[in-house]
């Protein structure tokens, strides 16, 4: 009608957009584990021992996508913690590559 086009019965294919999780930081660790207090704080994702204490009892703590409340709990290289929108996962040092030039 009137120089108007028929819209096309069929619907327009939409791009599948996958929702983008936290950005994954490689924190380098010395031995083959640690244990979850110790790379909390090592990974900058509390200040200190108390705060990485009190994240883990509470259970605001994600290792590999489910709650751990153990403190002690052994993390080994390519295991991934997230902790209020941040992650993080060791590799080992041996394996890591830094910008520095140093």
């Amino acid at each position: 009608m009137f120089g108007r086009k028929k819209k096309s019965a069929e619907p327009q294919p939409v791009e599948a957009v996958e929702p983008q999780g936290p950005q994954i930081d490689d924190v380098p660790i010395r031995e083959e584990m640690i244990r979850l207090g110790q790379f909390l704080k090592l990974a900058n994702l509390v200040e200190h021992g108390g705060e990485a204490k009190e994240v883990i009892a509470a259970g605001e703590v994600q290792v590999n996508g489910e709650i751990d409340t153990r403190r002690g709990r052994q993390l080994h290289v390519g295991d991934v913690v997230e902790l209020r929108g941040q992650a993080a996962r060791p590799v080992s040092e041996a394996d890591y590559v830094d910008d520095l030039p140093w």
